[in-house]
């Protein structure tokens, strides 16, 4: 569940960078006096290759759009990670675990940064580089990295199921979850004291 709402995070973060980089691939295609300038002054210098220059010119845009979609992608990156990090350095976990009772311990900088990039990378930079390879027009390539997202996924999540509870990240950053009875034995209550006859 604190997956979940930290998940949910990312998903807000991802849909307020889509918003953005449609505005910004709006402003761009909308721009009809910078537009018509860049178009005339192709056509201009072409040299009577019009074909050639409008071919140009809209490889041009294409160019600029595909920067904005991958500069959304790695900003989605770059945000998921300092939250996950920010999150652990300073209290020990992120909302989704504090709203449940959970910590990771320990919290210290240097782990929380390897914990973190570990559950960046399961969680979303494996994907963007899939949708980055994608919108660059390598589908076959962008096939292969989404199976292997899936598969750092399933290798960062199953091990959460098993007794000890912990993920990959937790592994690798030497950290666990603990609370709601995770990461810590439970106390085995003393057994009745024998009564005493005097």
């Amino acid at each position: 569940m604190a997956w979940f709402i930290d998940f949910a995070l990312v998903l807000a973060a991802a849909s307020a960078l889509a918003v953005l980089t449609f505005h910004r691939i709006s402003a761009l295609v909308t721009d009809v006096p910078d537009l018509a300038t860049r178009g005339g002054w192709d056509i201009l210098t072409s040299r009577g290759d019009v074909l050639d220059a409008s071919e140009g010119f809209g490889l041009s845009l294409w160019r600029k759009v595909v920067r904005d979609v991958e500069q959304a992608f790695g900003l989605l990156v770059i945000a998921a990670f300092l939250y996950q990090w920010a999150a652990l350095a300073l209290t020990g976990r992120t909302l989704g675990k504090a709203l449940l009772g959970l910590k990771v311990a320990p919290s210290r900088p240097r782990r929380a940064a390897l914990r973190a990039a570990v559950t960046t990378t399961a969680d979303v930079a494996v994907y963007a580089l899939a949708c980055v390879l994608l919108v660059e027009g390598e589908f076959m390539l962008s096939v292969l990295v989404w199976a292997v997202a899936v598969v750092v996924f399933l290798l960062n999540a199953l091990p959460v199921l098993a007794p000890a509870g912990r993920s990959l990240a937790d592994r690798v950053a030497g950290t666990a979850v603990t609370g709601l009875g995770l990461g810590a034995p439970a106390a085995v209550p003393a057994p009745p004291a024998a009564p005493t006859y005097h």
